[in-house]
């Protein structure tokens, strides 16, 4: 085992998964660039890695990844669920109106959860998700 998947290895076991080959090709193509990608696109990577491996399984990969929070599911309005594996930082993105494109923005003011909510009902608040929507450079340029 090279040092990389000793690595995703390690990290699973840290947040109390079992290492399984799934859970250890869809980590590895999550860390990969581009990030923000759908269930379909890293089923094709696992599967590049792997073979045959089931959509389903891939889901139930990344669920758990998400679950133990080694992943994060992101769900812009519009699109299928994307999976990215930058965790704990409490960023943001933005996603390009007409081609889908998506790219991280870090924290816009301050630390988590980044706004003060004007108000609480109570809840004691730790996180803040804010999707921020425009045109990217190359969608700027095209006429249509």
């Amino acid at each position: 085992m090279d040092d990389s998947a000793a690595e995703l290895q390690a990290a699973l076991k840290a947040a109390g998964l079992r290492a399984t080959a799934q859970r250890i090709a869809t980590l590895d193509v999550l860390r990969e660039k581009p990030s923000h990608l759908s269930v379909e696109r890293v089923t094709e990577r696992v599967r590049s890695r792997l073979g045959k491996v089931s959509q389903q399984a891939v889901y139930d990969a990344l669920g758990a990844l998400a679950s133990a929070g080694l992943a994060r599911r992101i769900e812009p309005a519009g699109s299928p669920a994307l999976f990215e594996s930058r965790v704990g930082d409490n960023h943001h993105h933005v996603v390009c109106r007409k081609c889908g494109a998506v790219a991280d923005i870090d924290c816009v003011v301050g630390a988590a959860p980044c706004l003060e909510a004007s108000e609480t009902h109570g809840f004691v608040m730790d996180e803040a998700e804010i999707t921020f929507w425009g045109l990217c450079p190359e969608c700027q340029l095209s006429p249509d």
